[in-house]
C-alpha cells in the first residue's frame, strides 16, 4: 500500500557567515570613544573652571563628549557576541578575565598610589587602602565602595552584560538563541522600572542595556547578512528605548549652569548607530589601516588611567602653561602611558593568566592554550591572520 507524502519543497541554504579580515574600523571607533571620554573629563568637567571661555569650540563640544561611553557599549555588544561565537562557557569567561584584569589591576594600584601622594588631592579625595584593595575585585559598586577612579563605573555595567551573555555561552551560541536572549532582555528592560524588584532592575540595567542589545543586533547583521528581520526589529525597539534613556542620562550629566540638550544627545547616539550600521553592512571595511590595531589596543588602558591622574595634573599645571599646550601635552602623555601599559602590563599579564588557566585545567605546559585565546576581539570568526 503506497503512502502519499507531500512533495518536498526546495530549501534555501542559510547564508554563510561573513569571514572578512580584522575589523580595524572597530579599533578606530574604540579609540574615538576613549578620546571623547578624555575630552569630557579634561575640558567638559574637571580641567578648567570656565572651559567654554578657555576653549570656545571644544568647550561647547566637551559637555556632550561623555556620550563616548554610549559608543563603547554599542561596540561591546558587537564584540562580545562576536568573540563568544563558537566558544564554550569556560573559554568565554577566561577570555573576559584575560582581557580585562591585567590592565585594570595595574591602573587601580597606580591611581590609588598617585592619590595617596601628599599634597595632590584634597583630603576627601584620598582613597583608603581597603578601598583600593576592594577595587581590585571590579565589583566595588555592588559592595557600596567608591571607585578609585570615577571612570570605573562603566565596568560594572559591562560585568552585568557579561553575566547575562554567559547564559547564552553556557547553552551554546546560535543565531536563534541570541535573538531569543535579546528579546527576553529587551522585555526585562521594559518591565524592570515598574516591577519593583531590585534584582530585576540590577540585572536588566534598563538605562544602558539598549546599547548592548543594539551592538549584538549589529553583529547579527554583520554575520548573517541584512535580510534577517529580527536584528532590524531589535535595533528599532532598542533605539527607541535608548532615546528615552537619554532623558535621564543627559540630566545626570548636565552641569549646574545649564541643562544639556536631549536633542543633541539623541542626535549623537543616532550618529553612533549609523556608524555601527555601516560597520555591520561592510561599508567601512576599506578602513583597514594597520595603525588602528594599536589604536584599539590602547583604548582600554587609556580609559582606565586618564581621569583621576590627568585631572589632578591639569589642576597642578594649568596656571603655568597655555591651555592648548597643557591640554595637548596631557592627552599625548596619557596616550603614551596607555601604550606602555598595553605593551608592558596588559600583554605579558594576559599571557601569564592564560598560562595559569591552562595549568589549572591540567593541560600541558605553556604551549597549550584555550581555543581562540589569542584571537583579537576585533576579528571575526574564521578570519585569517594578516
Amino acid at each position: 500500500m503506497s503512502v502519499l507524502t507531500a512533495p518536498s519543497l526546495p530549501t534555501r541554504a542559510p547564508e554563510a557567515p561573513r569571514t572578512a579580515g580584522r575589523l580595524r574600523v572597530l579599533d578606530g571607533l574604540r579609540l574615538l570613544a576613549a578620546l571623547l571620554v578624555v575630552l569630557y573629563h579634561y575640558v567638559g568637567e574637571g580641567g578648567w573652571s570656565d572651559p567654554q571661555r578657555t576653549f570656545p569650540v571644544l568647550g561647547a563640544i566637551a559637555p556632550y563628549a561623555w556620550l563616548g561611553v554610549e559608543l563603547f557599549f554599542l561596540i561591546s555588544g558587537f564584540v562580545i557576541c562576536m568573540s563568544a561565537w563558537g566558544k564554550p562557557l569556560t573559554a568565554f569567561v577566561r577570555s573576559r578575565v584575560v582581557r580585562l584584569f591585567p590592565a585594570y589591576w595595574f591602573c587601580v594600584l597606580a591611581t590609588g598610589a598617585f592619590l595617596l601622594l601628599p599634597g595632590l588631592p584634597t583630603e576627601g579625595d584620598r582613597p583608603t587602602i581597603s578601598q583600593i584593595l576592594t577595587n581590585l575585585t571590579m565589583v566595588q559598586n555592588p559592595l557600596g565602595v567608591d571607585d578609585v577612579d570615577h571612570s570605573y563605573w562603566t565596568l560594572w555595567a559591562e560585568l552585568r552584560f557579561y553575566l547575562l551573555f554567559a547564559v547564552v555561552a553556557w547553552i551554546g551560541v546560535t543565531r536563534k538563541r541570541v535573538v531569543a536572549f535579546c528579546w527576553l532582555w529587551t522585555l526585562a528592560v521594559v518591565l524592570a522600572p515598574a516591577a519593583g524588584l531590585p534584582v530585576l532592575g540590577l540585572l536588566a540595567n534598563p538605562v544602558y542595556a539598549p546599547l548592548f542589545l543594539s551592538g549584538i543586533a549589529f553583529y547579527l547583521i554583520r554575520r548573517n547578512g541584512p535580510r534577517q528581520g529580527a536584528p532590524w526589529a531589535l535595533l528599532g525597539v532598542n533605539w527607541l528605548l535608548a532615546q528615552h534613556s537619554m532623558i535621564e542620562v543627559s540630566a545626570h550629566y548636565s552641569p549646574h549652569s545649564h541643562r544639556l540638550s536631549w536633542t543633541v544627545c539623541v542626535a549623537v547616539v543616532t550618529a553612533f548607530y549609523v556608524l555601527m550600521a555601516a560597520v555591520a553592512l561592510g561599508y567601512l571595511d576599506r578602513i583597514d589601516w594597520r595603525w588602528l590595531t594599536t589604536a584599539g589596543a590602547i583604548s582600554y588602558p587609556l580609559y582606565l588611567i586618564h581621569q583621576a591622574i590627568g585631572v589632578h595634573l591639569l589642576h597642578l599645571w594649568r596656571d603655568a602653561l597655555p591651555p592648548w599646550v597643557l591640554l595637548s601635552a596631557a592627552v599625548a602623555v596619557m596616550v603614551c602611558v596607555a601604550w606602555l601599559i598595553h605593551r608592558y602590563v596588559e600583554r605579558p599579564g594576559g599571557a601569564l593568566l592564560r598560562r595559569a588557566f591552562s595549568l589549572s585545567a591540567g593541560t600541558r605546559g605553556s604551549g597549550s592554550r584555550e581555543p581562540g585565546a589569542r584571537e583579537s576581539e576585533a576579528r571575526e570568526p574564521g578570519a585569517r591572520t594578516r
